[in-house]
């Protein structure tokens, strides 16, 4: 088994809903639901583009996927992250945008946060603890890809190259688009999304996922909320 801290909004949030129609599945509840025509982009090739993010299910990554280190349980790592969750208040990033990241769309800040990056920052250091030394095979086959001496230094601490500053922050909506369906996808999930992309995203929780064998598709095995801060400052407290 392996599990992730991952940030997605509520269960039935506007925008959780709409990924999840977009993505056809939901990681709440692991029920999948037959893909729909959307603009242009006719309900299989929706299919085929989100294949590979409909197996991770909607969401920011905070921690990469790990093995429990030997001596730490998933009842111990509950306990702990509801603890972090608790000393948290919530932010909101003012917008999200669409964008395509090596050859992939998913949604970003539009403008750097902070807030975020150091929320990332903090999750890396305090749940170290509970994550397995990779393998040397994983380690080879992270290594093989092209990464630069600070991710390649991240890997070999962190158990992942993309922390600190080489994290960005990117909730994934499809998998590699080729460039000639590149407009034709980007205006598809314009369509889809509409309005809900023009509201601020408010990150007040982080859940738990869980992959339960090789393969399988991730599931939110626990939902955690920040202390949420009065709705007058949250839409002042912007990152």
């Amino acid at each position: 088994m392996r599990y992730a801290i991952y940030y997605t909004p509520a269960e039935r949030d506007p925008l959780t809903e709409l990924a999840t129609s977009w993505l056809g599945r939901s990681a709440f509840t692991g029920k999948s639901t037959p893909p729909r025509a959307t603009g242009r982009l006719p309900a299989a090739e929706v299919a085929y583009h989100t294949a590979a993010a409909r197996r991770y299910g909607f969401h920011g990554t905070i921690l990469a996927p790990f093995t429990l280190a030997d001596g730490e349980s998933e009842h111990g790592l509950r306990a702990a992250l509801d603890a972090f969750c608790e000393a948290q208040d919530a932010f909101c990033v003012p917008r999200v945008v669409i964008t395509r990241l090596d050859g992939f769309f998913a949604l970003v800040p539009e403008t750097p946060s902070p807030a975020l990056n150091g929320l990332a920052r903090d999750v890396v250091v305090a749940f170290d603890r509970f994550r397995a030394p990779l393998s040397e095979a994983e380690r080879a086959r992270r290594s093989a890809t092209h990464l630069s001496p600070s991710q390649l230094r991240n890997l070999m601490q962190w158990g992942y190259p993309y922390v600190f500053e080489d994290f960005r922050f990117h909730m994934t909506l499809t998998g590699r688009v080729d460039e000639a369906e590149a407009v034709r996808v980007h205006r598809a999930i314009e369509e889809h999304f509409g309005p809900v992309l023009e509201e601020p995203l408010e990150v007040g929780s982080l859940a738990l996922f869980l992959e339960t064998e090789p393969g399988a598709p991730f599931v939110v095995r626990s939902f955690h909320q920040f202390d949420l801060v009065p709705e007058s400052e949250t839409q002042r407290k912007t990152a």
